[in-house]
């Protein structure tokens, strides 16, 4: 089992930045590729973001290329999602989640076996 926390939620204005952070406990940290995801109201969960089990690939959803950047730091057990210029439209919650998967398959939310609470992003215009 890998236990998740996400914390960094809040409000934020159009433009603004925000950065989540996600502690792991459980198993090895460095065994899992991380991602990010979110869910907005009544809308399906979408993947954001994800890195591999060293942090070496990285990838995103258009919507946020250019805009955030996810990181990991295995000797925290903690992975970051850094959000910039941030619009109305990323309004959600955010989650994020654990794979044992490798490569592009690790953008699939199918993929993820272990999820956190979640932490609530508003942006307001």
């Amino acid at each position: 089992q890998v236990q998740l926390a996400e914390s960094g939620g809040g409000l934020a204005q159009a433009g603004g930045s925000l950065r989540l952070s996600c502690a792991a406990s459980g198993r090895t940290f460095s065994n899992y590729a991380m991602g990010w995801f979110r869910q907005a109201p009544e809308k399906e969960r979408e993947f954001v973001a994800a890195t591999t089990r060293s942090g070496a690939s990285t990838y995103y959803a258009d919507s946020a290329k250019g805009r955030f950047s996810i990181s990991r730091d295995n000797a925290k057990n903690t992975v970051y999602l850094q959000m910039n210029s941030l619009k109305p439209e990323d309004t959600a919650v955010y989650y994020c989640a654990a794979s044992r998967s490798f490569g592009q398959s690790i953008t699939l939310k199918s993929n993820y076996a272990y999820w956190g609470q979640g932490t609530q992003v508003t942006v307001s215009s």
